[in-house]
């Protein structure tokens, strides 16, 4: 990246001025570069010589003259300037920039790749709801963070794995057996309750209604427990079933499916509960077992009251089962240990904020690297059509599911629009604006950036001109310039979001893209007749061809399609 190459230059130069007696001796600090916010001050630039001050003893302005006196020559640079208080910037040589044109051409599908990540692995695990209902909306902001962020890590050099958790053991899929045994009885007409704190949605009902209409009364002439022991794995794996094809409607598929369950049948559990056993972080008190921070020793009531990093935490209830708590400790170790990941990624929900401390907790306790567990944690999303609320389904007036937003507004729209914001922030999805056809709606003028270029070639072809030849040295236009540099941002974006762990500057930079795009459109003609344009339309095509790599391989990112017609 062009950005990296300029802070090695920087501070090669402060090294160059020092051993020249210009600067004094100090330890050369990480030099930031960033991009100003005035476009008038360059592409780059970097305050690193108002760090130095108190080191240099010097005037911040002073030590940026010096530097950049013993800056080495770069055929990237353009302009450098000193700008008070102490800023260098830097503006790129017209000339290289219109060279990255045949750059991009070259790299083609990999244009915007990073090796940030060395060939490490990283698992993410996203999605992970509970196999007791259909996906939420919510659940679709999960998908689309964990799916994004999969595909950055990818191009940002990271071996990674896509994971699907599925909580197929404990209460919730015992209360869920027990509802959908209570709906297949309703339907073959017998008076069966649901459970307390049961299921009561009108998917489980379709569900006992088809499980009925299936089966017949073969439940029915079970035991009671042996019925819903049997409708307890029919109804998980079609609710799995559901689960896999909403994800698949939004263009995502897990390379695995980690069933909680396994976790204590290949012995996992009990490796690690006797490990913290052994290590004594595991404390016996109300019957309980309780992991215990403080290694073994039960803290008195106002410590715990400290911090949720120094609370106690069930691992196993007094009535001898496992907690959520314990699978996790279990799933952790599996992850980092027995299948080997560098890091491991979890998306949740901002609900599961308090979880996060004793994750890292235990994982300190399992002698593991907290920092190789990373948590991202995810606001909720609000629904608005027109301005209103939405707060039921259409289908069913209950919850809103993935599946009817999806239907509604397409999954290109439904990733883009639930890309737009940070994960820690609020999120409202319009539904009326994510099918407008205007530039309004994000998505669709971005895409109908990559329209408009997949139209300018089938002109291209039918006057039988092509890019080939063509002198990316004419390319001296500012909206043609602009546009180039606005594609070079693209590698430095897939940087930000890999380190940042963060993918939503994706859909920003995509449409700061188009615009570019669009402004060149506008004011560069790239087909004409006219005599003498034949060699510059050429050039054109080239720089429309790079603008179209650059565009579909960010959206490919996002994992929106790029259409050729809108």
């Amino acid at each position: 990246m062009v950005r990296d190459d300029i802070a090695a230059l920087i501070a090669e130069a402060i090294r160059k001025a020092q051993k020249k007696g210009h600067l004094p001796s100090f330890d050369v600090p990480e030099v930031a570069i960033a991009r100003p916010k005035d476009e008038s001050h360059g592409d780059y630039a970097t305050p690193v010589c108002m760090g130095l001050a108190r080191a240099a003893r010097m005037a911040p302005v002073a030590i940026a003259e010096k530097v950049m006196a013993h800056l080495p020559p770069a055929p990237f640079l353009g302009r450098v300037e000193v700008a008070h208080p102490g800023f260098i910037n830097i503006t790129l040589a017209a000339d290289w920039v219109a060279r990255q044109v045949d750059e991009i051409l070259a790299q083609s599908d990999r244009f915007g790749h990073v090796n940030l990540g060395g060939g490490r692995s990283v698992q993410v695990e996203y999605i992970s709801a509970n196999p007791t209902g259909p996906l939420t909306v919510g659940s679709g902001r999960n998908a689309v963070l964990g799916d994004t962020l999969a595909n950055v890590l990818q191009a940002a050099g990271w071996q990674v794995q896509r994971e699907y958790y599925v909580n197929d053991t404990g209460n919730q899929m015992d209360i869920f057996a027990a509802s959908l045994f209570a709906r297949y009885a309703q339907a073959l007409g017998h008076d069966e309750p649901l459970p307390e704190e049961g299921y009561p949605g009108a998917y489980l009902a379709e569900l006992g209604a088809q499980l009925a209409a299936e089966y017949g009364y073969r439940f029915m002439t079970m035991a009671r427990g042996d019925a819903i022991a049997a409708l307890r794995q029919e109804g998980l794996r079609r609710m799995l079933a559901g689960i896999e094809a909403d994800a698949a409607a939004l263009g995502i598929h897990f390379d695995a499916w980690k069933s909680e369950q396994s976790l204590y049948d290949d012995g996992t559990y009990g490796k690690v509960f006797s490990c913290l056993s052994a290590e004594g972080w595991l404390v016996h008190r109300d019957g309980a077992i309780w992991f215990s921070p403080e290694r073994g020793q039960p803290s008195d009531d106002a410590k715990r009251q400290k911090s949720e990093h120094d609370k106690d935490n069930v691992v196993v209830r007094s009535d001898g089962r496992p907690t959520y708590f314990a699978s996790d400790i279990a799933y952790v170790w599996d992850k980092l240990v027995q299948r080997g990941f560098d890091r491991a990624i979890y998306v949740w929900g901002a609900d599961h904020q308090g979880h996060v401390p004793r994750m890292k907790a235990v994982t300190r306790a399992l002698g593991l690297d907290p920092e190789r567990v990373i948590f991202i944690l995810y606001q909720l999303v609000t629904l608005k059509r027109g301005g209103e609320l939405v707060r039921m389904g259409k289908r069913t007036g209950e919850i809103i599911t993935l599946r009817e937003v999806v239907e509604e507004i397409g999954a290109d729209a439904t990733r883009f629009m639930l890309l737009t914001r940070s994960a820690d922030s609020q999120m409202e999805l319009d539904l009326t604006l994510a099918v407008q056809a205007s530039s309004e709606n994000p998505v669709y003028y971005v895409q109908y950036g990559h329209a408009r270029i997949a139209s300018i070639f089938r002109n291209a072809r039918e006057r039988g001109l092509s890019p080939d030849g063509g002198d990316v040295r004419r390319l001296t236009h500012p909206a043609e310039q602009a546009l180039i540099r606005q594609m070079l941002r693209l590698p430095e974006t897939v940087a930000l979001c890999a380190e940042s762990l963060s993918p939503h500057p994706l859909t920003h930079y995509a449409l700061e893209l188009a615009t570019a795009f669009h402004a060149f459109y506008k004011e560069c003609r790239v087909l004409s007749d006219e005599p003498g344009h034949a060699e510059l339309g050429r050039a054109r095509l080239k720089l429309v061809q790079a603008a179209q790599i650059t565009l579909a391989n960010t959206l490919r990112l996002i994992g929106v399609s790029a259409p050729d017609s809108m």
